[in-house]
């Protein structure tokens, strides 16, 4: 691959784009560049309405914060389902040292004896048997493949090992689950409690998959996954701003969220997520491998460091004989937290075909990426990308809802543009 850099057209269009997006009525945004050679290149940039207006917000638990007063780069972030990533982390680290089997359903049912006699749900609201073990390769995967999953060596990166499943859904995004009034952003262990809503590894299908992998992870090893990310993950890598229950510092940075009503009015409202930001972070809440990360883009966007082989693994189409598997609707069943979509990344053209790795969407658009981009997303609107063909990854964050924010991710792709008509062959 030929040495890359950014153009300074570019570096500046980036901040103009950010400023703009403030002004225009997205509260906060920040983005991270990086090349797949860090010492090329690695811009990050942020902007808070405008920038130079003051803003106060007020949090639960938290009290007025005025963004004036914290860098915006330092500003951190409800990460949502890029948490997704440090989860599946956590899981192939354990893989590696022989503690969890992918394929075993008999460990992960011992391990978590919930999953064992876990019903489907059915569209009529009616109950049916599974019709095969849960593993954790179902969970990390919505595949249950048994190819060899070569060594992962430790790593930490921009890229999402996220969605997943085993046969489970999101309350938000799935209707069966509508009556049921769960709520998987309570804190509560309990409203992870849920039927299947699907068989086993039987078809694609966003939701908690991840944090039943992250019980697992507390129950192989008998320490919370707090402790565990912070131990396994974050520390060895000299990460201070990533965490699922943020410090007194984080929380004096927390950029704030806002609710966009129908008439696209903006106002701060409480976080989803609003336990970790409590006082007391530790009695009884529970710690979400699926959704649980704050932090900043800048922490989020750590270099890889995995072997090559586990790459083109990562990467490779699990589902070649299914090209339009991500143009399916997306209902809104809680309307707060989602805007209606007509599929999962409409940017892509119709013509080209969509894909998905271990974790994550594979698929072009038409920003300039390659075909083999992966990407993914998290419930605040966070987007981030990865293109090895052309030496790039970047992720986009902001934090309003309900997600899908057509502001934010026109800012997005906004951003994947600029990148990519300012890469320059050095």
């Amino acid at each position: 691959m030929a040495s890359r850099s950014l153009s300074s057209k570019a570096v500046d269009s980036l901040q103009t784009l950010l400023n703009n997006a403030c002004e225009a009525d997205l509260p906060c945004a920040s983005t991270t560049v990086v090349s797949a050679n860090s010492e090329l290149f690695h811009y990050e940039t942020a902007s808070s309405v405008g920038q130079n207006d003051a803003i106060v917000i007020s949090q639960p638990g938290h009290g007025s914060l005025n963004l004036q007063d914290v860098s915006a780069n330092d500003q951190v972030f409800w990460l949502a389902s890029c948490t997704k990533l440090i989860t599946s982390i956590a899981c192939m680290q354990l893989v590696e040292q022989g503690k969890l089997a992918l394929d075993d359903g008999d460990e992960l049912e011992e391990l978590c004896p919930e999953l064992r006699d876990i019903k489907v749900l059915k569209s009529d609201g009616s109950m049916s048997e599974k019709n095969k073990q849960i593993t954790l390769r179902m969970l990390l995967t919505h595949t249950a493949l048994n190819a060899h999953i070569p060594h992962l060596a430790y790593f930490i990166s921009p890229s999402l090992l996220t969605l997943i499943e085993a046969g489970f859904g999101y309350s938000f995004l799935n209707k069966k689950l509508e009556k049921y009034n769960y709520n998987e952003f309570s804190g509560l262990a309990q409203d992870f409690h849920q039927p299947l809503v699907n068989q086993p590894g039987e078809r694609f299908e966003y939701g908690i998959s991840i944090d039943w992998a992250g019980i697992a992870v507390e129950r192989v090893t008998k320490t919370n996954l707090r402790d565990y990310m912070q131990k396994h993950i974050f520390t060895p890598t000299g990460i201070k701003d990533l965490s699922l229950f943020p410090s007194k510092n984080m929380k004096d940075r927390l950029a704030g969220i806002w609710q966009r009503d129908a008439n696209g009015c903006l106002s701060p409202r409480p976080y989803p997520l609003d336990k970790p930001l409590a006082q007391d972070q530790t009695s009884g809440i529970f710690h979400s491998g699926g959704a649980g990360v704050w932090g900043t883009a800048r922490e989020y966007s750590r270099k890889a460091i995995l072997r090559p082989e586990t790459v083109d693994m990562m990467f490779e189409n699990q589902l070649p004989d299914d090209p339009n598997f991500a143009r399916v609707a997306l209902p809104a069943i809680k309307p707060e937290l989602v805007n209606p979509a007509s599929e999962l990344y409409p940017l892509c053209p119709p013509s080209e075909s969509q894909g998905w790795g271990l974790g994550f969407m594979i698929s072009g658009g038409v920003t300039g990426r390659s075909k083999h981009t992966v990407h993914w997303s998290g419930l605040s609107n966070c987007f981030w990308w990865c293109d090895r063909d052309n030496g790039v990854a970047g992720i986009v964050a902001s934090q309003v809802l309900p997600f899908a924010d057509l502001k934010a991710v026109q800012l997005w792709a906004n951003v994947e543009t600029a990148v990519y008509n300012g890469l320059t062959h050095d």
